[in-house]
């Protein structure tokens, strides 16, 4: 079954309205009717089935036949922090990230970057950006729409680490903590920021700065990743860690 995001506000527990590009994607695209059935998310975490009820050019309306119980979603909130890569990585590195249920994606430009963002440009890479999380979202089947931040300075996320349960810098040079050891530490609700460096990694004076901001330097394994790799494994490593155990109590 087909599967769209709307905005919170226009979903109430009886009805829903889509618009924007989706509408284009239901009438023409999927050639729906009247009386046909859809799941509808609100990118937050509600969920339901619905039956087309209306479609014009510029809005479609449905009924809610029924609100969904889904545990799609990591009990953890995983940001990952991503150092901007050449290229089309980044669209890689958003698309299966949010197929492996990171709760946002924060990039920034540090000392390696090579790519340099036009200003002028920003707002379409965005654009683009986020439709691509939107439609990995729904392709997956989550519940919860990944939020895209605008990219910001390393200093910026630094400070930006502040608002995080946890806090980890992912270095080559780590010889002793993991990033298994820092999800064993968390419980369900924490958030985790995770940075990982663009082409190049981080410089020493970078780890040493993110240190006295409070992140935890880790390994993420005995191999040398590439940028676009590195973000996978920290979320496949939680997808196991918590999915794992989760699975586990359900069968008990």
């Amino acid at each position: 079954m087909q599967r769209y995001f709307v905005e919170p506000h226009s979903f109430t527990e009886n009805e829903l309205t889509i618009v924007g590009d989706d509408v284009h994607h239901i009438v023409n695209v999927m050639r729906a009717r009247e009386g046909e059935e859809i799941i509808v998310s609100d990118g937050a975490g509600r969920s339901a089935r619905a039956k087309l009820v209306y479609l014009s050019a510029k809005e479609v309306r449905a009924e809610v036949m029924e609100m969904l119980q889904e545990e799609r979603e990591l009990p953890i909130r995983v940001t990952i922090g991503q150092g901007l890569p050449k290229g089309e990585k980044l669209e890689w590195i958003l698309q299966k990230g949010t197929e492996l249920g990171a709760y946002s994606f924060f990039p920034f430009s540090s000392e390696r970057t090579i790519v340099k963002l036009d200003a002028k440009k920003e707002a379409k890479k965005l654009e683009r950006w986020r439709k691509i999380v939107k439609e990995a979202a729904e392709q997956s089947h989550r519940a919860v729409l990944p939020e895209l931040l605008s990219p910001v300075s390393f200093r910026e996320i630094l400070e930006a680490g502040q608002s995080y349960t946890h806090c980890a810098i992912a270095y080559e040079k780590e010889g002793s903590t993991t990033i298994h050891q820092v999800l064993e530490e968390m419980t369900a609700s924490d958030s985790l920021l995770v940075l990982v460096g663009p082409e190049g990694g981080f410089s020493p004076e970078e780890v040493a700065q993110a240190e006295s901001k409070g992140f935890l330097t880790v390994s993420l394994g005995p191999r040398i990743l590439r940028t676009e790799t590195a973000s996978q494994y920290v979320l496949a490593c939680a997808s196991y860690q918590f999915e794992r155990k989760a699975s586990s109590l359900r069968k008990g």
